[in-house]
């Protein structure tokens, strides 16, 4: 087989090892990054469960403000009712009386609902800060689980740099800037085999003439479909 086409071949299959670590680098911190937006999910919980119950508390204040206004028009409207002279005096004051009173009624409803609302969001905040402990505390070892295993990985992929930088060193540059130019467009298919006289990269059928150029492995050779680098298995050699 021609030097530099094996040269190729070889530098291929490093430059997939190394991009096949990427995936490997994801999947790791997959879990800390997913436990970490978890527990910033739920501080964010936090903070608009927090928010929710002021603007409440806010509603029910205003409540108890009008119910202490409507008490005292009340207790004005008991004092006054002794000075009534005329019974239109007495009915309009009746009227004042019962609407103050729906009033009343209507302010405590609306009082007591705020305050179950108010304090079912107190309950949601307890049971988020109980979840967030329980997130808080397997962040350190999920982050400690995966800095380990980013560190084999790490070790592994810097490996097989040197394997590649070894290789560069021992490659023809024009070769190897042609490979560039391809894998740019091709990715980790820059160079592939053929099979059943076929490229594995674009799948058409290679003709008689090339596809015993590529058997010979004389030259580098590319596929006249897709521009691939070409090559067979032993086996088919």
């Amino acid at each position: 087989m021609n030097q530099h086409l094996k040269q190729l071949i070889d530098l291929s299959k490093v430059d997939i090892e190394i991009d096949a670590f990427e995936p490997q680098i994801e999947e790791a911190n997959y879990k800390y990054e997913a436990a970490l937006a978890q527990k910033q999910s739920i501080d964010s919980d936090i903070d608009n469960l927090t928010k929710e119950i002021k603007e409440e508390e806010l509603k029910k204040h205003k409540n108890e403000l009008h119910l202490a206004e409507l008490s005292q028009k009340l207790e004005d409207n008991s004092r006054k009712s002794s000075e009534i002279k005329t019974e239109r005096e007495m009915k309009s004051l009746q009227l004042e009386e019962e609407i103050a009173k729906e009033q009343v009624t209507f302010a405590n409803e609306e009082i007591t609902r705020l305050e179950k609302i108010i304090e079912s969001k107190k309950e949601q905040i307890e049971a988020a800060k109980t979840s967030l402990e329980d997130i808080a505390s397997n962040l350190e070892t999920v982050k400690s689980e995966v800095d380990d295993k980013l560190k084999v990985i790490t070790k592994a992929r810097q490996e097989v740099f040197v394997k590649k930088e070894k290789l560069l060193g021992t490659m023809n540059q024009k070769g190897l800037a042609f490979y560039q130019k391809i894998r740019r467009w091709a990715k980790n298919s820059t160079v592939v085999v053929v099979e059943d006289q076929a490229c594995m990269g674009c799948h058409m059928v290679i003709g008689d003439k090339i596809y015993a150029d590529i058997v010979k492995a004389e030259e580098i050779t590319t596929c006249p479909h897709c521009g691939r680098i070409l090559h067979v298995e032993a086996a088919e050699e």
